[in-house]
């Protein structure tokens, strides 16, 4: 099977499709706020963890070449280097 390169940008718009279009209702509760989603943007499959370091691993497990995203939940970006993550309110 030939892999279909695809840029940065558009790996992760394919993973926030897949994160908007189902996964965040699966996922975003109050448990799972600020924890991280792995999404393997080619299976549509997620995995979810406090880093997300265990999800990788987990998905990598079942497809070694899987294309991973990371999605931190309830939030706009996964870190921040001023202290302050603002809110993610869709």
């Amino acid at each position: 099977m030939q892999a279909i390169l695809l840029s940065s940008e558009e790996v992760g718009k394919l993973a926030r499709e897949l994160y908007d279009n189902g996964i965040r209702q699966q996922v975003e509760t109050d448990e799972n706020i600020s924890k991280m989603v792995i999404i393997d943007i080619e299976t549509g499959e997620y995995a979810v963890d406090e880093m997300g370091i265990e999800s990788a691993r987990y998905l990598r497990k079942k497809n070694p070449l899987a294309r991973l995203y990371g999605i931190c939940i309830g939030y706009k970006v996964a870190a921040s280097f001023n202290g302050y993550m603002e809110r993610d309110t869709k």
